[in-house]
């Protein structure tokens, strides 16, 4: 049966309310089309359900077989365990096993696996290269647990005496879709920004545990909000001014407060002339007091628990703190434990809940719990199934990237023949543990609640003569470190009891294990601690490791890293300080940090006369820390720091330590960080416009003596530099440009282009469809031409490259491309100067068609001012003058609403009123839902549907294509030459992570730009464009060699 290529899915059976699937109709109808060359896989077998967020039908229509037998599948995938009686033999099994870690209550559910010999896949082992797993719901339950516990705040509140927005909300269930809950979270926080919430609940701060997945989610959720984030130090300050009586009271309060807290504010070293240290705090907790209930809880109104806890570290919050504080006076409302660890890192937390009721009470008066929200104490949420409330998108996110794996464990039959990233998750095959998990059976008896001698190996039952007590500590099990301890410790002769196992439950927690090692010589027991000396520390130096007494302490994994030596420093160190923390970021960041490394040295030599030796430091700056720190995460040399650039006293502070600042913020910002970098003498990149008010800091610049560089991006930016480059090359020959066309767009990849728009959004549609109203200038053989903003859609013409013919290109005329003869110094020699825009073929058409139709008017609709809400159906009957008593039996399918295009005139063609009935049916709008309230106009509804429908997936490309063409004319009868210049870069993946190629094309440009003016290739003062060869020669030269292609032809 292994390796058959049928896959089978199985009916969840875990929980009424779980509703997810690992793959999709839609993932399976791609694995189905694929073909088994192609996909690895043959068929698919769904067992019946009636419950989960994908009906059967839906399966069939794609070509899945419905049946509860599943014989005859090789490879059976679910999300979490299947009953045991459900278990094939000589099948393999791919789902959350939670059996890894020797968990005693699945262990029964591994033996039937062992005795059936099949193989078992666990997705939590499925990990990337940066040891972070690739499948996971973490983000679905921080975001479901934050609007869960959003609505029961309004409960709360209400019960205390208080009316908030927040009674508006419902459950994350209760919501057609993540971007519905969104738009009302969005909603709430609009009201609160402009009607404010009462004075007596404020300061409304929300604790956040943890930076993981989880209290990523939750943040996403809370930013939607009107919020400002505080560091835990200014807690005490903020409460200090809500309650200065000197002050003058506002009745009502705007925003809400954020904070995010780390196990440095939770704890202290009981040695007080010593600081925090995360290595040491993770393999001696008990070495440190906690101090989170005296400096974080007393100023939190509600705590989101998104942190795993273990038995050896100190509760966050015990029984006896909580009733203390609330007799204080102390203004915790409610707890959102996220994690659900119960009597966990909250003692009172003593009950899991359920998503049909969701919360209980703690009276700490009485010591009593409750089922209502009313009377004393505070609230309680701890569902332990939060992800399956976004069953619809978290299981889309999820096939996402299991559909990518799929095909190869459902046609394998030799693990070894796997990418090693599946075949380290296969716990079993064919009824044996594989290498990396034969230490289960060592694990099996022993239970991480005990402390007392619980495991020998079977090497010897006697105690040996020298023995010593070792902690191992970090990522022992998801990085198989446990494993190699073990056999280290048998190999040489020795013998171990296991005194003490702690688990981490997650791949961000660790785990703790104490050994007692044994041996009958001490040289023996010596080699044993050096080389798991050598296995925790193995870039140190023999000796380095310290003892004391007859214990040793190691820290493996990445606890250890902080315990390394650092070299001393010898390489000069310059800074760039970044400023944003869009996507653009990271890879600026990552350029730029990556200078001084044995990587760059292949491309910096290309570029550079001399090798640069030195290193850049690099500050990534942002309003708020948290979106910093995501970026820097992983990249060397780079810091995270909060800064409003606002203030003036924080960004001069941060300007004047560095070299050269790469502004990214929106335009708005850039003026007021130049005359900052005047006044520093700093020099300043951004990837925007150099519009008015910005040339007019010329002459500050060079009285400065730095340089503002601006248009540094793809568009404007590598189109400049290459279209200088073309066209100072044929002015060297002594030609004269006859025609200059130049042609850019940010389009989805060929194989993500899957909607009949062929279009996607990276981010908010609002922008990219206005963009679309602008009117546009070009000359055109000598005729200048006008398009008007309404027509621009209708006057799109088809496109073919001719060096990628397989694209089916349309262009768009982009704005007023006169003023390029301008800036490019052509306007009196080219009869042509064109600037376009690229989207695939049709896109033209059916916006004009979906903006005759009065999809993207922006005037608020009656109908969606009414107290009842319309559905997206009734909606659309109103733009098509349909009457809404009838629309059961009418526009239900494509025929109907392309014929009713063509009759009120919104097209003339039946292919393009085709093309927008597929549109209009894809994006949602003929559907019964309703639409949310937060809409308020017909382009509200069509942003909020392009939201949903039209969002890239984590796995999907996007795509950049520039395109230059310049024909040349030459004297004495020379022939005309026409040159194309074409850039083509597609969306990458790195470490788990898709990266834009807009981001690439966008952050890295600009971070060459910082590199010019370091090394000092960039000698003139000023505010510039990239139009002079100083510029755009060393920074093409090192855009190409840093691996973005810029292909040249000559004709």
């Amino acid at each position: 049966m292994l390796g058959n290529g049928v896959v089978g899915i199985l009916s969840e059976s875990v929980n009424k309310w779980e509703r997810r699937v690992p793959l999709t109709p839609s993932h399976c109808a791609r694995l189905l089309n694929g073909g088994k060359e192609k996909s690895g896989v043959t068929r698919i077998i769904v067992q019946p359900s009636t419950k989960r967020i994908h009906h059967d039908a839906q399966y069939e229509d794609v070509g899945c077989h419905i049946s509860e037998d599943l014989s005859e599948c090789g490879l059976i995938v679910g999300v979490k365990q299947p009953k045991i009686e459900m278990i094939l033999p000589d099948r393999a099994y791919a789902f959350f096993s939670h059996t890894h870690k020797a968990q005693k209550e699945n262990m029964p559910l591994l033996d039937k696996i062992l005795a059936e010999k099949c193989s078992l896949y666990d997705y939590e082992l499925i990990v990337g290269d940066n040891g972070r797993r690739l499948l996971a719901f973490g983000k679905f339950a921080g975001r479901a647990g934050m609007i869960d516990f959003l609505q029961g705040l309004g409960q709360r509140y209400l019960g205390l005496g208080y009316s908030t927005p927040f009674l508006s909300l419902g459950g994350s269930h209760m919501y057609s879709s993540l971007a519905a809950a969104k738009a009302a979270v969005i909603s709430v926080g609009e009201e609160i920004a402009t009607l404010g919430l009462p004075s007596g609940i404020c300061p409304l701060v929300f604790i956040f545990t943890g930076s993981g997945n989880v209290s990523l989610g939750a943040q996403e959720i809370f930013k939607l909000l009107p919020h400002v984030y505080v560091e835990p130090s200014k807690l005490p300050e903020i409460f200090a001014k809500a309650r200065d009586s000197s002050q003058p009271k506002s009745k009502r309060i705007f925003q809400v407060y954020g904070c995010v807290v780390t196990s440095e504010d939770m704890v202290e070293h009981k040695d007080p002339t010593k600081k925090f240290d995360k290595a040491d705090y993770y393999a001696h907790p008990e070495h440190y007091n906690p101090i989170f209930h005296k400096k974080i809880v007393p100023y939190a109104s509600v705590i989101v628990n998104c942190m795993y806890w273990e038995k050896r570290f100190p509760r966050l919050l015990s029984t006896q703190q909580l009733q203390d504080l609330m007799k204080q006076g102390c203004p915790l409302v409610g707890i959102s434990d996220i994690t659900c660890d119960i009597g966990g890192s909250f003692e009172f937390v003593n009950q899991s809940t359920s998503i049909d009721s969701p919360f209980f009470r703690y009276d700490h008066l009485n010591n009593s719990y409750h089922d209502d929200m009313d009377g004393n104490g505070v609230i309680c949420l701890a569902v332990d199934i939060l992800p399956t409330e976004f069953a619809k998108e978290a299981s889309r996110h999820f096939g996402d990237i299991l559909s990518e794996f799929i095909g190869s464990l459902a046609s394998t039959t030799d693990i070894k023949k796997l990418p090693s990233h599946l075949s380290r998750a296969c716990i079993v095959h064919r009824g044996a543990l594989t290498s990396l998990y034969e230490y289960i059976p060592r694990m099996r008896n022993s239970d991480s609640e005990e402390t007392t001698n619980i495991l020998e190996n079977n090497s010897s039952k006697k105690k040996k003569n020298y023995n010593i007590l070792v902690s191992l500590s970090g990522h022992l099990f998801d990085q198989f470190l446990i494993n190699e301890a073990l056999d280290i410790i048998e190999a040489a002769g020795g013998s171990f009891h296991l005194v003490k196992c702690q688990v981490g439950q997650s791949t961000d927690a660790t785990s703790y294990s104490e050994l007692e090692v044994g041996a009958d010589d001490r040289a023996v027991l010596d080699q044993i601690i050096d080389s798991l000396t050598s296995l925790a520390n193995p870039k140190e130096n023999n000796g380095l490791q310290s003892r004391k007494g007859n214990e040793i302490s190691l820290k493996v994994g990445k606890v250890q890293e902080s315990g390394l030596k650092k070299e001393p420093e010898t390489k000069s160190t310059s800074a760039v300080l970044i400023l944003g923390a869009g996507r653009v970021c990271q890879p600026a960041a990552e350029l730029l940090a990556s200078v001084g490394s044995i990587s760059s040295r292949k491309w910096l030599k290309i570029c550079l006369e001399n090798d640069f030796e030195g290193r850049i430091q690099v500050l990534v700056a942002s309003l708020f820390l948290r979106d910093a720190e995501e970026i820097v995460e992983g990249i060397p040399n780079a810091v995270a720091v909060q800064l409003d650039v606002m203030n003036r006293e924080s960004l001069h502070k941060y300007i004047s330590q560095v070299e050269v600042v790469v502004s990214l913020l929106p335009t708005t910002f850039h003026i007021h960080v130049a005359n900052a970098c005047i006044e520093l003498k700093k020099h300043l990149v951004t990837a925007s416009y150099v519009d008015d008010s910005m040339s007019k800091l010329n002459e500050k610049a060079k009285i400065a003596g730095i340089t503002i560089l601006g248009e540094m991006g793809l568009d404007p930016g590598i189109d400049h530099m290459l279209a200088m480059k073309m066209i100072n090359e044929a002015h060297a020959r002594k030609g004269k440009i006859r025609s200059f066309t130049s042609f850019c767009g940010g389009l989805p990849s060929p194989a993500a282009a899957n909607n009949p728009l062929a279009y996607k959004f990276s981010w908010s549609p609002a922008g990219a469809i206005q963009v679309g109203r602008n009117p546009a200038t070009y000359k055109y053989h000598g005729e200048i031409l006008h398009i008007d903003g309404d027509k621009l859609y209708d006057s799109a013409h088809r496109y073919r490259l001719p060096d990628l013919p397989a694209f089916a290109l349309e262009l768009l005329p982009n704005r007023n491309s006169l003023v390029y003869g301008d800036v490019y110094g052509i306007a009196n020699e080219a009869s042509t100067i064109f600037r376009g825009t690229f989207r695939y073929e049709g896109f033209g058409k059916i916006m004009g068609t979906l903006t005759r139709m009065g999809l993207f008017s922006t005037e608020g609709h009656p109908i969606l001012k009414n107290g009842k809400r319309p559905s997206f159906r009734m909606f659309l009957c109103e733009l098509l003058k349909v009457d809404s008593r009838n629309m059961d039996e009418t526009l239900i399918g494509e025929k109907a609403i392309s014929e009713r295009i063509l009759s009120l005139g919104f097209c003339k063609e039946q292919e393009t009123a085709t093309s927008a009935a597929k549109t209009i049916i894809f994006l949602g709008l003929n559907e019964q839902s309703e639409i949310p309230e937060s809409c308020q106009s017909a382009f509200d509804v069509s942003c909020l549907r392009m939201e949903e429908r039209l969002a890239y997936s984590n796995t999907e490309q996007d795509m950049v294509l520039l395109h230059h063409e310049v024909e040349v004319e030459f004297p004495d009868g020379k022939a005309t030459e026409k040159h194309r210049a074409t850039l083509l870069e597609f969306g990458k993946t790195k470490n788990g992570k898709m990266i834009s190629a807009m981001a690439l094309t966008v952050g890295i440009p600009a971070a060459v730009g910082a590199l010019l003016l370091l090394v000092n290739k960039v000698k003139t003062r000023g505010v510039l464009r990239p139009l002079e060869p100083e510029v755009y020669a060393p920074a093409l030269e090192i855009l190409q060699a840093y691996g973005i292609d810029l292909g040249e032809k000559t004709e």
